[in-house]
């Protein structure tokens, strides 16, 4: 007998007979004159009326079941699915900015059809039937089918297109998503295969055979395994260890034991225990590809022998689809192995080696370097200097400070040409190269252990950020007023204005100055009486000389004398007592400028590279969601 033909209506929820059944297959099967399943409103009324008219009392339903949807859509447990789902969207979603498009190509793939199959039925599972040439998979779906559906015969390939079988009504959704012709979809003959109420919410597909010579055969094998619910691989005794098949399909799938059906056909060619020899065999190869086996009532493939021609273990095969079809777990253990196998394929890219990260010795290290690069040590010892040359310009003695003026006037020979003069030329590119140095080894230090693309990442924001680091540091020395900032510069604005001002640079546009202690002006008095007391000695004895005062050389002579050594002893005394203060005075400049560095290079490089680290770890926290759950054990 012929099959019955399923054409779906448009909103997927109801089905007409084909040519040939007729009226009493539809009614032995359970359907109305109109064609349609008895679950309906319209066929209960319908059946309310005939016994009415009968006389006999029809018994109503509940109102809750007049209302129940004919195809309920698919409604994820509360299981770790839905959580899983929203860490991989959000984790692509962080992603891509960071990775390339082929890199998260089969997240997107897994993301979408987990949509379309959560907008699809929950009462079908799906399962397709797969298999090599002569295999006999044709033949064992119309055993389960109970009717020859699929067209079997010596003729390779037999199957050219995916035929399915569904037991019931609401599946055109997923047919029109497996891209089945409606001419290819069936119903299975009235018998005990269709009333099998565990087959109920079944929908078969017999696939074309997975090494067909023709390439749009194996395309559409590879297409349609990616979106049914669960798969029964049937096997023969020549061809199940075929190559083909372990490494194309059952190795990349292992992951997907939970939803895998293997099956060994054919039984009835081999003689005596030769069927247990080979099954067993089966079972190793399954190992070896990664394959968990449900046995003892642990989760994973389904293996058997059978034979499709004779019918010897179809009745075994059929109970056990049963089971896995009423359970209506299999779209979300196929969607869960899904999300597994994405996440193995993620794995480098998200899994670190160690703890990366920027350590305070890290951040620290780059703040020395910085601080090299930058001449805060040689800033603090130059305002240190500055601080004592003012100090000597205020409490020395008049002749040094005439000569300290004939030093400044810049002339030939001086020592201010001369420091000049033995400045290396390449201090500028020894200061930048310091500073390229600082950043590559705090790029290398945070990127240490991070996969391939987030390590790039790290470095790029680290490089990019310090383009314009040298001249934000030269601005900083400058000023601060550090040696050599004007050569750092490279002759900009802020380089020039540093060599124009007397003391080599600027704070806020006038020339730094170190404070005076408060006991300045009293040395400067005594620095000031000494020199009268010189002065008035040395006048006291030209009088002398040329006779206008009275002889006596011993009285000018002492006062001149307690002159001349008092100056330099007042100096003296200033030079000890402004030791500890231009000490204090250097090291704050130092620090200042070190601190100014260390700002710079912090809002530069180290707050872009921390923000890519902190990026990072939220993309960890999603992979680790995403993985926390597993099914398959990856």
């Amino acid at each position: 007998m012929t099959a019955v033909t399923d054409q779906d209506n448009g909103n997927g929820n109801g089905d007409s007979n084909g040519g040939g059944s007729g009226k009493a297959a539809g009614d032995t099967s359970g359907r109305g004159r109109d064609g349609r399943w008895d679950d309906g409103l319209i066929a209960r009324r319908a059946a309310a009326a005939e016994a009415d008219e009968a006389g006999e009392a029809a018994p109503r339903a509940p109102a809750e079941d007049d209302a129940e949807p004919q195809v309920e859509a698919y409604v994820p447990s509360g299981g770790p699915l839905p959580p899983r789902l929203d860490a991989l969207r959000e984790l692509v979603g962080l992603s891509r900015a960071r990775l390339d498009r082929d890199t998260l190509a089969e997240a997107g793939r897994v993301l979408d059809e987990a949509a379309a199959r959560q907008r699809l039925s929950s009462r079908h599972t799906v399962i397709a039937v797969a298999g090599a040439t002569g295999s006999g998979k044709s033949t064992l779906f119309n055993a389960l089918a109970g009717a020859p559906i699929s067209d079997t015969g010596l003729r390779r390939p037999t199957t050219s297109q995916p035929i399915a079988c569904s037991w019931t009504d609401g599946a055109a959704g997923l047919l029109d998503r497996l891209a089945v012709p409606g001419r290819l979809r069936r119903r299975p003959h009235p018998g005990p295969a269709a009333f099998d109420e565990a087959l109920q919410g079944l929908v078969l597909v017999d696939l074309p055979d997975h090494d067909s010579a023709a390439t749009e055969h194996r395309d559409q094998v590879d297409r349609v395994l990616a979106l049914v619910d669960a798969v029964i691989w049937v096997v023969d005794p020549e061809k199940y260890a075929d190559a083909a098949l372990h490494e194309r399909y059952l190795r990349p799938l292992a992951g997907h034991a939970e939803v895998t059906f293997v099956v060994l056909n054919q039984t009835d060619r081999l003689p005596g225990e030769a069927a247990d020899l080979v099954l067993d065999d089966l079972r190793r190869l399954l190992d070896e590809d990664g394959i968990a086996l449900g046995e003892h009532g642990e989760p994973g493939a389904t293996v058997m022998s059978l034979s499709a021609l004779t019918g010897d273990g179809v009745p075994e095969l059929r109970e056990m689809v049963g089971r896995f079809v009423q359970d209506r777990t299999a779209a979300t253990r196929r969607l869960s192995a899904d999300i597994d196998a994405a996440a193995a394929r993620l794995r480098p890219v998200y899994v670190a080696e160690g703890r990366p990260g920027l350590g305070e010795r890290a951040r620290e290290e780059f703040t020395d370097r910085l601080a090299e690069a930058v001449g805060a040590a040689a800033a603090g010892q130059a305002a240190e200097r500055e601080w004592r040359r003012n100090a000597g310009r205020a409490c020395g003695t008049p002749w040094l400070r005439l000569w300290r003026w004939y030093e400044n006037r810049g002339l030939p020979g001086s020592l201010d040409r001369m420091g000049q003069a033995l400045t290396p030329p390449e201090e500028e590119l020894t200061a930048r190269q310091r500073v390229e140095q600082a950043v590559r080894i705090v790029a290398d230090d945070a990127a240490d252990g991070l996969p391939g693309p987030w390590a790039q990442a790290v470095r790029e924001a680290a490089f990019n950020g310090a383009k314009g680091l040298p001249g934000a540091l030269d601005e900083l020395a400058v000023k601060a007023g550090a040696p050599g900032a004007s050569k750092r510069g490279g002759g900009t604005e802020a380089g020039q204005a540093a060599a124009a001002s007397p003391l080599g640079g600027t704070l806020g546009g006038r020339p730094a100055k170190p404070p005076r202690p408060k006991w300045w002006p009293a040395a400067v008095l005594a620095q000031v009486s000494m020199t009268l007391l010189q002065i008035f000695g040395g006048l006291w004895l030209v009088g002398q000389i040329i006779g206008v005062l009275e002889p006596g050389l011993v009285t000018p002579a002492l006062i001149m004398l307690a002159g001349v050594v008092g100056g330099p002893l007042v100096e003296w005394s200033c030079a000890a007592a402004i030791r500890g203060p231009a000490r204090r005075y250097g090291q704050d400049a130092e620090r200042r400028l070190r601190e100014a560095a260390a700002g710079c290079g912090r809002a530069r490089v180290l707050d872009p590279v921390a923000a890519e680290l902190v990026r990072y770890r939220e993309v960890r926290e999603r992979y680790v969601t995403v993985t926390e759950f597993s099914t398959t054990g990856r």
